[in-house]
């Protein structure tokens, strides 16, 4: 497994080509990890992954285009879903590296429709991390694209999250968000920062500001992103919180509008940018 280790005066990092990931970044001003560390032994065992050609699940693993039904691939991390698609579970090429930055590329094709050329750039700049995520449609026939990042910020009880949203959907059967409500309970409420529960939290928010951020006794860690959705994921008993922008809102494939997805002709590309600052 090809590792890559980014480093300037603020930050380190370590990059994998196994499914484009981090597997760590740390502050070497405060001597604190910013991002989970993971080994990279098995899919999502890491800091942060690319979500692409689309973010969480499908419901059914199909969805209607142009009145034609697509099937999305079977998934072997998932035996339901093309879970967060296929991106995050396979090999990248380094195409270009230096002591603070890296390019990789993917291409992928699949019966559904995706045929696809990804490009992944991670680049350190002073205290934070930029990321930028570029897919390319290479097919015929236009395809919807979509996806994010799926981050896993250290956390822990002294640890608070801060970002702004209008409303969220819960989540429901098999994973999959119930209807969208304006009513956040308490615990999944971080207009104010808090830390919440220490319990199972996986829902979407939408309206959010497009910055979220995690506080902790000497270090503070912010998310900046484009886009309109963002996923929390947090485990019980676990020093993580996943705070996962989206350029669309869980299956959204399936929704009226398909909000957030974009079609894609031959030659066309989708960009996502996002950085993490480190205070």
């Amino acid at each position: 497994m090809a590792i890559i280790v980014l480093e300037n005066a603020h930050l380190r990092m370590r990059v994998s080509a196994q499914g484009g990931a981090v597997l760590s970044l740390d502050s070497l001003d405060f001597q604190q990890p910013v991002l989970r560390a993971g080994k990279g032994k098995a899919p999502g065992d890491c800091g942060l992954f690319p979500m692409l050609p689309l973010a969480n699940r499908v419901a059914g693993n199909r969805f209607v285009l142009n009145g034609q039904t697509i099937t999305l691939p079977k998934s072997p991390a998932d035996e339901r879903f093309f879970l967060h698609g296929d991106g995050w579970l396979e090999r990248w090429s380094v195409v270009e590296q230096s002591q603070q930055h890296c390019v990789l590329q993917l291409r992928k094709r699949h019966a559904c429709g995706f045929d696809y050329q990804a490009e992944l750039r991670y680049a350190l700049q002073d205290s934070q991390l930029a990321i930028a995520l570029k897919i390319t449609h290479l097919g015929s026939r236009p395809m919807l694209y979509g996806g994010g990042l799926h981050p896993f910020f250290h956390c822990t009880p002294q640890s608070q999250i801060q970002f702004s949203a209008s409303g969220y959907w819960p989540e429901g059967e098999l994973h999959l968000p119930l209807d969208w409500t304006e009513t956040i309970p308490p615990e999944a409420d971080f207009n104010e920062a808090q830390y919440g529960k220490d319990e199972w939290l996986n829902a979407g928010y939408s309206g959010w500001s497009g910055s979220a951020t995690i506080r902790h006794s000497r270090m503070s860690v912010t998310l900046n992103a484009p886009t309109s959705y963002l996923m929390l994921f947090r485990m019980a008993g676990e020093p993580f919180v996943c705070l996962e922008p989206q350029s669309h809102p869980v299956n959204a494939h399936n929704l009226p509008g398909q909000p957030g997805l974009v079609l894609l002709a031959e030659n066309e590309s989708w960009s996502f940018s996002t950085s993490l600052v480190v205070n």
